[in-house]
């Protein structure tokens, strides 16, 4: 593998910056505060702490392991695109075998974390960790590589939820589906970035295949799914009022967020990417603490 800068890749403390960049930890709000949600429902109120720890550790690995193995997969493809070529791997900032080193190091993490929770969190975990492999092999071979993109993500309510009870009733499920329909809903906002290079290097999304005009229409059908889901999820664990209108706050962002976005114009990308959703994934989990706690 090639990379665009002869600078030699990051050592000792300076590699801490580098890696977290890498993995973009930030982004970890996307999907942490929907497991805590899922946790507080599940338990219908404050699990055990021991608990909540160790579930925190789970989706700290998971993610981290996503990431990795994601920039790893990529990393010939973030080499040719101008826009990702500064990433950590092509750049030269961080070996790939730092990387497999951090990949192996989050997989414990998250093995030693199910091995704490329910036997059924063992059995399954599996299951993300496959998906975190597919996700980056599924742009090379179809559009649909969103909706894998948004599974890996909706997953976290659902193992949450099992973590504190054994058991996965049709709430997690709903959740777990909004949740997966809200991020393939967004990342076909943030694949209009790269339209003329997907299609120039046979990179598959949703936009390189049906145009801008036709993705922004499937984000939003995308999106009202997943808010009509979130309701679901709701009522199948006998939320209130508050509840309800958490979701509805969510609405009104994801609402503000297509609108934000038009064909041929991606300068907007970025703030429905990193703010809209950042936003949405903490009014959530507020107005599910609140609801309750008011109950």
């Amino acid at each position: 593998m090639t990379t665009t800068s002869g600078a030699p890749p990051a050592s000792g403390l300076a590699l801490v910056p580098a890696l977290l960049g890498l993995v973009r930890f930030t982004h970890t709000i996307f999907a942490l505060p929907f497991a805590a949600a899922a946790a507080l429902l599940a338990a219908d109120g404050m699990p055990p702490w021991d608990t909540l720890g160790w579930i925190l550790l789970a989706m700290v690995g998971a993610r981290t392991l996503a990431m990795a193995l994601n920039r790893l997969i990529d990393a010939d493809i973030d080499a040719a695109n101008p826009r990702t070529a500064s990433r950590e791997i092509p750049a030269g900032r961080v070996r790939p075998g730092q990387v497999v080193a951090l990949a192996a190091a989050s997989l414990a993490a998250l093995l030693v974390a199910v091995s704490q929770l329910p036997e059924e969190t063992w059995v399954l975990w599996p299951v993300p960790v496959a998906l975190f492999v597919l996700y980056p092999l599924a742009k090379r071979v179809t559009w649909a590589c969103h909706l894998v993109l948004g599974l890996t993500i909706g997953i976290a309510p659902m193992g949450a939820w099992i973590a504190v009870t054994g058991e996965l009733p049709p709430a997690p499920i709903l959740m777990g589906l909004g949740v997966a329909a809200w991020i393939a809903g967004f990342d076909i906002i943030y694949a209009l970035l790269d339209v003329d290079f997907d299609r120039a290097h046979g990179v598959n999304s949703v936009p390189a295949r049906f145009g801008e005009a036709a993705a922004l229409w499937f984000t939003r059908g995308l999106h009202l799914v997943a808010v009509a889901l979130l309701i679901g999820a709701g009522i199948a664990a006998d939320a209130g009022w508050i509840y309800m209108a958490g979701v509805g706050i969510c609405a009104a962002v994801l609402a503000a967020e297509n609108a934000i976005v038009r064909p041929g114009d991606t300068a907007r990308v970025q703030v429905a990417f990193a703010q809209a959703n950042g936003l949405l994934a903490v009014v959530y989990l507020a107005f599910v603490a609140a609801d309750i706690a008011l109950r």
